[in-house]
């Protein structure tokens, strides 16, 4: 049995594929590819270049399934609307996802099925306080506005991966998860459970990202579009692309660009992304009451152990203290980063979305 998972991303396109044989599951093959590359022409050479012909079922990452997608699902016409509709809260993404969703169908007809796995799916479980914004209820109601969260695949990749590490915690116990890359989150997790997240109604809101915003005081953008003439779809060009680390800089929004970088505005850049990281673990604790570990993912999670230690900067009161020689070695690989006086395990954990994304799908199959 031969699952294809499609991860349409903002910042690429990851296609992989496992074989199941018996109760275990391989990945034999795995690429990553530009986004605005032809969608077509990607496929088919990924199915050549690893000989890939019996598909049994292709399962896409959709970053939206608002509230009426609380679980994986096969996709028919019913569903493809749905996230068509959800589409404007997310531009950067669901569109993608159904590019995707088309061009596997032409290329394997109807007679491959295809499941959605959505980021949105995770964070069902949050109690009304971290879900409800203080706004006038039946607006709320009549337009659907609430928090949402997104990365919920990453971050239930980490906690899986923290639960098997730690058996002896009751479903992972109290986690703090943060998936930085060129989108950026941070999730609460209590045995299982998502109960808050940095990212909210879409994902601009939050921590500081490659180039969208993350939080800002909404006075802001009518200040903006009132007194300073900016059309919303400036507004919201600026807030997606040339904000975050991009926008405080003046450089870039590649961290690892930012972090070779001497000027002023490079460091305020990373100094404020580390900073607001910082802000919201704190935040999250006490959410939690505390916790038993912080993991970190993502592309500059994983690979920048300088992002990781300012991140942590200044936080022994609460028990936490890096082994500065294990965060240095560690870039882009499993392991623990915290000294073993540590109260609170820090760990690196490489975000496996496709795993995640193969599981879901034979469980979407095996419920048909």
């Amino acid at each position: 049995m031969i699952i294809l998972t499609v991860n349409a991303g903002s910042s690429s396109i990851r296609l992989a594929a496992f074989v199941k044989k018996g109760s275990g599951m391989e990945k034999p093959a795995a690429g990553k590819y530009k986004p605005e590359e032809d969608s077509p022409s990607i496929l088919k050479a990924f199915l050549q270049e690893h000989k890939i012909k019996d598909v049994s079922i292709i399962a896409h990452r959709v970053v939206h399934g608002g509230t009426q997608f609380v679980n994986s699902c096969l996709i028919d016409s019913a569903v493809e609307r749905e996230i068509d509709r959800l589409s404007p809260l997310v531009p950067l993404h669901n569109p993608f996802a159904l590019k995707w969703i088309r061009t596997c169908r032409a290329a394997f007809g109807d007679q491959v099925p295809q499941a959605a796995v959505f980021d949105t799916a995770f964070y069902s479980t949050l109690p009304d306080v971290a879900t409800i914004y203080a706004l006038p209820g039946n607006l709320c109601q009549q337009y659907h506005i609430r928090r949402y969260g997104f990365h919920g695949i990453a971050h239930r990749a980490m906690w899986r991966r923290w639960s098997k590490l730690r058996p002896d915690l009751k479903d992972g116990g109290r986690v703090i998860s943060l998936q930085l890359g060129a989108g950026c989150s941070i999730s609460a997790v209590h045995n299982g459970k998502a109960v808050d997240t940095s990212m909210g109604f879409s994902p601009l809101e939050g921590l500081v990202m490659a180039t969208r915003s993350g939080d800002i005081d909404p006075g802001v953008i009518l200040y903006l579009q009132r007194s300073c003439g900016l059309s919303i779809d400036r507004i919201e060009e600026m807030l997606n692309h040339s904000s975050g680390l991009l926008g405080v800089s003046g450089i870039s929004g590649d961290m690892r660009a930012l972090m070779e970088s001497g000027l002023p505005g490079a460091r305020l850049a990373v100094d404020l992304f580390c900073y607001r990281a910082r802000k919201y673990i704190g935040a999250y604790l006490a959410v939690l009451g505390g916790a038993d570990a912080i993991l970190f993912g993502g592309g500059v999670g994983e690979n920048a152990p300088a992002v990781r230690r300012l991140i942590l900067k200044n936080m022994h009161w609460i028990g936490i203290t890096l082994d500065f020689q294990a965060n240095s070695a560690i870039i882009g690989k499993e392991g623990r980063v915290s000294s073993p006086e540590s109260k609170i395990d820090v760990w690196v954990i490489p975000v496996d979305e496709a795993s995640v994304l193969a599981r879901e799908a034979i469980g979407v199959m095996n419920k048909t």
